[in-house]
């Protein structure tokens, strides 16, 4: 009946997979149905060929594919179909279309090696899976990793990791991510140094285990297995590393294109270093151990620097430089070894021996510290124990070589042995008992090559092993799944391979005869497969062994992976490694400690960890030395080691042997795949039933199969119902407890059946809307017949009336045409009359006023000619009086010239002291009086110009007033005849003309005036313009400058927080340390002290407060602007606090910017510096104020002289006498003005230098003098001495959270400031300091002692914040001027810190609590938690229930966290904030620093799961969203950016409900989702899946032309994936200075019993 089922499901359309050659498997589709006893089946390829498949039975009809919806399905177990073809074409899709290394397959994680670099494995990546259920998570070695650490601490169970892969598959990278993460999860809470020495034993394993390979450049050449050790907190407290199986024959041979274990070539490339020249190194290229695989360098590593990993990893560990010196001395010394020189002698070259002055040896000898004869001698020679004697026998040269060559095998394998001791006993546990270990297996996969040696036989033995372990493991999960559910229980069959493994390890296996061919006296390789032969082929045939056909000297063993055909050159060799005694001798007795110790440790031991040590008479036990038999015995003890633990199995794939990134090669996966087991496990859960639904899931998927009532409360029997009736066979599906389970290939049955009962759904519902849609048409075509009737009736009435109207009309035209011609014509025959007589009389005109022209001309011409000579001689007059002034001038300048040279030598060490400052501003000042000069006397020309024209108007206007005046006059008086009239008319002609020239130039100047005025106005503007781009450029520096500032002041004040955060943990740290070490000792009975003796010498940790900010260097107390209304607390350094004179535009930006001098510099100029400029200014300007003094003084002398001399001059002198003497004056005046001019300019700088520069002096001197008056202050609280420790105590230690929480807000810090200020005025600075440094000290034991309460938190912070504005109003350096607050007398700076400090630590504690409660309620919350009704049931994803073993159940119904629990934190966290009456700001960054936490967890988890990745559960995360945003808007916090912080989650949102079909979905998404980076939006797109058959999955095309867009955007934020949810903002505490108090004004409770204060 199931075979009937399945051919079923080969029906028309079905997909099925075929084989082929160079795909391994190509999917193809049915166009016709299989009908059982056919021979073919006709298929369609992907490429459109159709093809016959031949089919003998139907056992060889093809394998179905799987339904679309399970395409990139993260474990392969839940595909419906669990076949080969159906995994790696799941593996190809994750791969190469998704960029996802990780898939489950049950219990496996399947990885295959990107061979690229990829950001997943970050810190936040580890926050993202850290706590999180394996089986809601994307696929990650971080997932396996954290699976194990919740089993181990949930069950207390040891646990087991175990890596397999082939070579340069990617183990040892996921072994070392995988202890990563261990001690990143294990060791963040302690923060121990043990994370730090587990995570530095990798580069150690991998410089001397690790070698180039021609598939892996660091290849694993053995295989490890580490034990890391927890405690009872989940922490790592030690760790243990066991390995197998060393590949010592790399030490002296390497295949072409390969390389030598790292350690060599890294000691070459040091070789110049000062340290390691006493090695004498070379040239990897010239040693033989070295160059034979031709590989010296290897792209991308750098050997120097890895070396100086490995010293420091050494360091880490406890290894002493000096240790370290000795171990590469060793390692170098077997680099020399090779190359020591074994030269054959004799007739048959049966000797051998070394030259003298062998330079290799002489090195060799010197680093082991050995001597060079004996090691000479015994490399050639031999001891043989014959008859009781001991005989010495050469070697020839072959023999000698091998003898070097073991040696140096021998060496390295004991050094090996040695790092790997010295590393466990650095890495054992120290502090405590290890409760429980999590062991990581990082061991060599299955391997096949071209000739597999003993190497091979090795790996391929264990793997068999773990193989085995693997199948029984896996039938054992199954087997408790279906008791857990309750199902009736028949045996699995699956193949064991316990066979393959008697044939190698069980009596007269292979290692038992090789070990028996071994202790033969002239056993050989040859004779050992020769008793292979005879045992299990002749005798006893096995069915795992087989000869070839063409070879006597090899067999094949049939492995559970594949047949593997091994030569038997050389296994009796390998399995021996031994080494002559004489050799280890000479070595036991070198004068090196390390040496000596390696080779003295094979007597101590058991056994001898890497081979044996032949001697001349033979050991009786030497076959329990050979490696196989160690081999075996390690390998049996890993076996019982795993089977005591709880594994967890992680597959390495290698996509492809060219190491080129996501590139997949199919034939090498399914080789690989077969190899590792994957297919094995799926073959074992498809034997059972492999699908598995819940009932609520299979009800919501099939639900429009089942028949009855669908009520949510009866899911189950209507599912036990409606199956019956589904599937006949009962067989086929089987029903447990809380899951139905159905056979392979019955989930494709029922979804064919769902699809036909949706096809005959679509076609009623079809048939409906086609009706509908032709009895619309119908209506809407008898609706357009009766229109078009109507339509055509009106065009053929309007036609008729048209050709009426035409008909009036062309009468119309035609009698209006006939009257418009005959007017025409009139009026062309009036027109031409008078244009002729126009004509005429033009004529005449011209011709007499050309007559009158002519005459005006030559009158014109005589009087410009005329004029133009006597303004030529003029010229020439008044430029040889100008000349003859400039020559006087001139030298009267050269003289002044002298003076003013003579004058400045008195004042150059000023302008040397000044260095250049006065000359720069003088420029200045010259420049600005230049253009002032020139503007003054461009305005005096123009101002000259229209006086001199006004005054020629005026000339001309009054002499045309006096001719007309005396031609009235002459009119009067003379008779008129017509020689007058004509000389008046003439006259008359002239002043008009020269009227109208004067005219004219008069409108010349005023065009020159109103240019004139145009360029000044122009040049006003464009000064103007220039003064408002030089203040938009400077506005700009400045808020760049401020930006800048700003951020680095915020990064700074990041960075002193986490420092104060990282002395919170160090302080509770180091209590804890105190409190076990006091119990100690009370468990040994040592004496104690006194209880209240070491209360009062408790030590306290030092505070990291620095020095206060007044003794930060000169700008301490320079008056800088003053704050607004915020206290930022954090504390920066001395020269960023400096730099923040520089934030705003001072008086000196102004100076610098008029002198043209960079600003840069100016800005990064040092307080020093500057002060030692201040000095010499100073200097200067009292040296010139001195000069300045004398000339004033000196001038006014003479200026006195001369005054007397004027005065006598006036009286009795020559007025040529007095013009020399007022000369004299006025250069005595130009003088004193420039002088004067100097002194202002240098007052002025003086004054710009005090302003930003204050001498300290003053300040220091009026701070000496200044001597506050006892004062007193009503309304204080007084505390005698005896009772401060009783108030501390009762106010703040000893303090109930219930009372506490009852007082007003701010009480306690109320009360301990007037008690503090009352000490103050009495005088006692002392007991001030101590009462307010005991209140500060209470109130951190406080803070400590409520660490999970966070009313009482803030209950602190708000007291702390108090205190601290209290004591800030009233200190010292208050600006405050009013009589109510007197400032305190005693230095509290540094407590003012200390509260700051407490400020932010409370404040820290506070958000800590919250987070802890959110971190486990945040995903529930906010992503899986349904509120939108009629949602619930359409996020279920085909075959996704199938969870693994482990995994915590989650809360059911009621008991999951919801978005109210989300909320009621968050409200519990406002309420504690809102009843201290902390500040808004306070508040806004809280919730801003917790939206922002909520915000990236969310995010983070959704761009790691699948299911959460569609377009129903986007709806729901956005309502979820949109309500966590109205609570923050009705609390109004969303001014603080708490708001703003959800947006990067809400885009991601609105990618998932966006369209993702065509290229302008594709700009939209760009467009909107600004705040997403390039790699988290393809993320989403990747992971998104369809959770119904109305929605498509996202195309590769589309995805690619995202990214196409993505390349273009250059303003995105940061590539990153996941966004660090570690991230912590700086806070700042506004500073509101608190109104007066006083003690009438404090209500304090009799609860408190702090009735023993007066109020003073």
């Amino acid at each position: 009946m199931d075979q009937m089922a399945t051919l079923e499901l080969y029906s028309k359309g079905a997909a099925v997979w075929i084989p082929d050659p160079d795909a391994v498997w190509i999917s193809a589709q049915l166009l016709q149905d299989y009908s059982p006893g056919g021979k073919h089946l006709l298929l369609q390829l992907p490429n459109g060929k159709e093809v016959r498949y031949p089919l003998d039975s139907p056992s060889d009809l093809p394998p179905l594919g799987n339904p679309d919806i399970l395409e990139g399905e993260n474990d392969l177990t839940a595909l419906s179909f669990l076949h080969e073809p159906a995994v790696l074409h799941n593996l190809r899709v994750r791969f190469l279309d998704y960029s996802s290394i990780y898939t489950y397959c049950g219990i496996v994680l399947v990885a295959i090696n990107p061979y690229d670099q990829l950001p997943i494995y970050g810190e936040e990546v580890i926050d993202a899976y850290s706590g999180q259920d394996m089986a809601d998570m994307e696929p990650h070695i971080f997932s396996v990793a954290e699976e194990g650490y919740r089993t181990m601490i949930r069950e207390e169970k040891n646990q087991s990791i175990i890596i397999s892969g082939e070579s340069g598959s990617g183990k040892t990278v996921s072994a070392k991510f995988t202890m990563r993460y261990f001690a990143v999860v294990g060791g963040a809470a302690q923060q121990t140094s043990v994370e730090e020495r587990v995570l530095s034993s990798n580069p150690i394993m991998e410089s001397i285990g690790n070698a180039k390979t021609t598939r892996n450049d660091n290849s694993s050449r053995f295989g490890k297995y580490i034990e890391i050790g927890f405690g009872r907190k989940g922490d790592i407290i030690g760790a243990n590393m066991r390995t197998y199986l060393l590949e010592k024959s790399r030490v002296v041979f390497q295949a072409s294109s390969e390389r030598n274990y790292h350690i060599f070539y890294q000691l070459c490339a040091s070789r110049q270093l000062p340290e390691m020249r006493s090695l004498s190194l070379d040239a990897p290229e010239n040693f033989r151990y070295t160059n034979q695989g031709g590989e010296m360098q290897m792209s991308g590593t750098d050997d120097l620097a890895d070396l100086e990993r490995t010293r420091n990893a050494f360091t880490v560990l406890g290894v002493q430089p000096d240790q370290q010196m000795e171990l590469f001395r060793i390692l170098s010394a077997i680099l020399h070894l090779g190359n020591v020189h074994i030269q054959a002698s004799g007739r048959s070259s049966e000797r051998s021996y070394i030259d003298a002055d062998d330079h290799s040896l002489a090195v060799v000898s010197k680093l082991l510290g050995v001597e060079r004869p004996q090691m000479a001698h015994w490399l050639c020679h031999r001891r043989l124990a014959v008859g009781g004697e001991m005989l010495v026998k050469p070697m020839s040269g072959p023999q000698a070589v091998e003898a070097r060559d073991a040696l140096a095998k021998h060496i390295y394998g004991q050094l090996f042995a040695w790092t790997v001791q010295r590393l466990n006993s650095a890495l054992r546990a120290q502090r405590g008992h290890v409760k429980s270990f999590i062991g990581v297996l990082d061991i060599y996969g299955f391997e096949t090559f071209d000739r597999n040696s003993f190497e091979q036989f090795c790996i391929n033995y264990a793997n068999e092993k773990l193989q085995q372990q693997f199948n029984r493991h896996v039938f054992h999960l199954e087997q408790e799944e279906y008791v857990r559910e309750e199902l009736p229980w028949s045996r699995i069959e699956f193949s064991d391979n316990q066979q393959c493994i008697s044939l190698i390890e069980g009596p007269l296996g292979l290692l038992d005869l090789l070990d028996e061919e071994c202790r033969m006296p002239r056993g050989s390789d040859q004779s050992w497969v020769q008793k292979l032969y005879g045992q299990h082929l002749s005798s006893r045939p096995h069915p795992h062994f087989q000869k070839p056909r063409m070879s006597n000297s090899a067999f094949i063993v049939v492995h559970f992976a594949d047949m593997v055909t091994y030569e038997c050159g050389g296994f009796l060799d390998k399995n021996r490694d031994t080494v002559f005694e004489e050799l280890i001798n000479i070595l036991k007795a070198s004068q090196s400690e390390l040496v000596a110790e390696l080779f003295q440790q094979q007597e101590n031991g058991p056994t001898v960890a890497n081979g044996s040590v032949r001697s001349g008479k033979r050991s009786a036990r030497e076959h329990k030395l050979t490696v196989g038999f160690q081999f075996r015995q390690s390998l049996q003890m890993l076996m019982d080691t795993l089977n005591s633990t709880t594994p967890h199995y992680v597959r390495c794939i290698k996509p492809n042997d060219f190491k080129q990134p996501f590139v997949f090669d199919p034939h090498r996966t399914v080789q690989q795949l077969r190899a590792c087991g994957v297919l094995e496990t799926i073959r074992i859960s498809a034997a059972g039933y492999p699908s598995r639904w819940t009932y609520e899931e299979f009800f919501s998927r099939y639900r429009v199969l089942l028949r009855g009532p669908h009520s949510p409360e009866r899911v189950q029997a209507l599912c036990k119902q409606s199956l019956r009736q589904l599937i006949p066979d009962s067989d086929q599906y089987c029903f447990g407890k809380t899951k139905v389970f159905f056979r392979a290939g019955q989930v494709a049955l029922l979804e064919r059946l769902r699809a036909e009962r949706l096809r005959v759904a679509a076609v009623l519902i079809q048939s409906r809307v086609r009706g509908w849609l032709a009895r619309n048409r119908y209506r809407r075509l008898l609706w357009a017949a009766v229109a078009l009737q109507r339509y055509c009736r009106g065009a053929l009435a309007r036609r008729l009336a048209l050709t009426l109207r035409r008909t009036k009309a062309a009468l119309l035209v035609q009698k209006t045409y006939r009257m418009l011609a005959t007017r025409r014509m009139f009026l062309a025959v009036r027109r031409a009359a008078v244009t002729i007589q126009a004509f005429t009389r033009g004529a005449l005109a011209r011709r007499r006023h050309r007559q009158l022209v002519a005459e005006r001309a030559a009158v014109l011409l005589q009087a410009r000619v005329r004029g133009w000579l006597a303004r030529a001689a003029y010229g020439r007059v008044r430029g040889a009086v100008v000349l003859m002034q400039c020559c006087v001038r001139r030298r009267a300048a050269r003289r002044e010239l002298l003076k003013l040279k003579t004058e400045a030598r008195s004042v150059e060490r000023f302008r040397e002291l000044n260095k250049g400052m006065e000359v720069k501003l003088m420029q200045l000042q010259l420049k600005a009086d230049q253009q002032a000069r020139e503007r003054a006397a461009l305005t005096e020309t123009l101002h000259a110009e229209r006086e001199a024209a006004a005054a020629e108007l005026e000339a001309l206007r009054a002499t045309v007033q006096k001719l007309e005046s005396q031609k009235q006059e002459a009119q009067q008086h003379r008779p008129v005849d017509d020689k007058e009239v004509e000389e008046r008319r003439r006259a008359e002609e002239k002043a008009a003309q020269e009227i109208w020239q004067l005219t004219e130039e008069v409108q010349v100047l005023q065009r020159q005036r109103d240019s004139l005025s145009k360029e000044t106005e122009e040049l006003c503007d464009r000064l103007l313009q220039q003064e408002k781009n030089q203040e938009e450029l400077v506005r700009q520096a400045v808020s760049q400058a401020s930006a800048a500032l700003r951020s680095e002041l915020d990064e700074e004040r990041r960075k002193y927080q986490g420092l104060l955060r990282e002395f919170t943990r160090l302080e509770q740290r180091y209590d804890n340390l105190r409190e076990m070490s006091l119990l100690t000792e009370r468990s040994k009975g040592h004496r104690r002290t006194d209880s209240s003796q070491s209360q009062s010498h408790s030590l306290e940790p030092p505070s990291p407060t620095p020095q206060s900010p007044q003794s930060l260097g000169p700008f301490s107390t320079s008056p800088l602007p003053p704050a607004d209304d915020v206290r930022r607390i954090s504390v920066t350094s001395a020269s960023e606090r400096r730099l923040s004179v520089w934030s705003t535009e001072t008086p000196m930006e102004q100076l610098m910017e008029g002198l043209d001098v960079a600003r840069e510099p100016a800005i990064k100029m040092s307080g020093e510096d500057l002060a030692h400029a201040y000095d010499a200014v100073r200097v200067a300007n009292k040296f010139l104020e001195n000069q300045l003094r004398d000339l004033r003084s000196h001038w006014e002398q003479e200026l006195e002289a001369l005054r007397r001399q004027l005065t006598a001059a006036t009286s009795g002198s020559s007025s040529q006498q007095q013009q020399e003497l007022l000369e004299a004056r006025e250069r005595e005046c130009v003088k004193l003005r420039r002088e004067v001019k100097e002194l202002r300019g240098t007052v002025s700088l003086r004054r710009l230098l005090a302003q930003v520069l204050p001498s300290a002096s003053p300040a220091e001197t009026n701070s000496c003098l200044f001597q506050p008056k006892p004062t007193t202050v009503a309304g204080l609280l007084e505390c005698r001495k005896k009772d401060e420790p009783k108030l501390i105590k009762n106010l703040i230690t000893d303090i109930r959270a219930d009372s506490a929480l009852s007082l007003p807000p701010g009480l306690p810090a109320g009360v301990m400031f007037l008690c503090v200020r009352q000490a103050d005025c009495s005088g006692d600075h002392t007991r001030a300091r101590s009462l307010c440094s005991a209140a500060v000290t209470a109130m951190k034991a406080a803070l400590k002692k409520s660490s999970n309460d966070a009313g009482m938190t803030a209950l602190w912070l708000k007291n702390a914040c108090l205190l601290h504005d209290f004591l800030t109003q009233h200190s010292s350096k208050s600006t405050l001027e009013s009589d109510d607050f007197i400032p305190l007398t005693a230095d509290v700076s540094d407590l003012i810190r200390a509260l700051s400090d407490l400020c932010i630590q409370a404040y820290q504690q506070l958000l800590s609590i919250t987070e802890t409660r959110l971190q486990n309620i945040i995903v529930p919350a906010l992503l899986e938690s349904e509120n939108i009704p009629g949602l619930a049931g359409t996020p279920v994803k085909l075959g996704m229930s199938r969870k693994r073993a482990g995994s915590d159940p989650r809360p059911a119904g009621g008991d999951a966290p919801t978005m109210a629990s989300l909320l009621r934190e968050l409200g519990a966290l406002h309420a504690a904030l809102t009843h201290q009456a902390l500040a808004l700001a306070v508040m806004e960054q809280a919730f801003h620093q917790l939206t922002y936490l909520i915000a990236a967890s969310a995010l983070n988890s959704l761009l790691l799961r699948k299911d959460m990745c569609s377009w129903s559960r986007g709806m729901q995360i956005r309502y979820n969203v949109n309500i966590l945003e109205e609570w923050l808007r009705s609390r109004g916090l969303q001014a603080g950016g708490a708001v703003a912080t959800l947006e990067p989650l809400i885009q991601a949102v609105q990618l998932l409900q966006a369209g993702k079909k065509t290229e302008a979905d594709a700009q939209a998404l760009v467009q909107t989702c600004h705040l997403l980076s390039s790699q988290q939006i393809v993320k989403i797109l990747t992971l998104y899946t369809p959770h119904s058959d109305l929605d498509e999955r996202v195309t590769l095309s589309f995805i690619r032309t995202v990214q196409g867009l993505l390349k273009l955007r250059s303003d995105g934020p940061p590539p990153q994936i996941l966004m660090d949810v570690r991230r912590v903002f700086p806070v700042t505490f506004p500073y509101l200075p608190p109104a007066g108090l006083h003690a009438e004004q404090l209500v304090i409770p009799d609860s408190l019993k702090i009735s023993f204060l007066r109020k003073a």
